[in-house]
């Protein structure tokens, strides 16, 4: 039970952080493009990629600050920076051409998922 309140808690300060991000990079820069989206997706793949290295990278994902900090918190931050790491994982481990393969399988699924879903929806409005 306490590892689902370790990612419960990091996803909670996750996603608030992701909302104040977003809001001030909006507030501060605009609308027309999604510079929020943006920068979060950049600031949660670096802060991965730092913590992966400084310290996740030899804990199990049962570890307590591995549940905290990658599940929970960058988690709720921002799933990019997930599918980043393990698409430069994927390269490292089995070469550049399955990292590609896992890029443009996940945005084409992604972006056909999106169409789906709205185009579901919208036959209920």
């Amino acid at each position: 039970m306490h590892k689902y309140l370790l990612v419960g808690v990091g996803g909670f300060f996750g996603s608030a952080t992701r909302y104040v991000v977003d809001s001030y990079v909006a507030a501060t820069f605009g609308l027309r493009f999604p510079l929020g989206t943006l920068a979060v997706n950049a600031s949660g793949s670096l802060l991965l990629g730092f913590l992966f290295a400084a310290f996740l990278e030899r804990l199990t994902h049962n570890h307590g600050l591995s549940l905290l900090l990658a599940y929970g918190f960058i988690g709720a931050y921002t799933t990019f920076s997930t599918f980043m790491l393990d698409s430069v994982k994927l390269a490292n481990e089995g070469g550049p051409a399955l990292a590609a393969v896992n890029v443009a399988v996940s945005l084409a699924i992604g972006l056909a998922a999106v169409y789906l879903g709205l185009a579901l929806g919208r036959t209920l409005a």
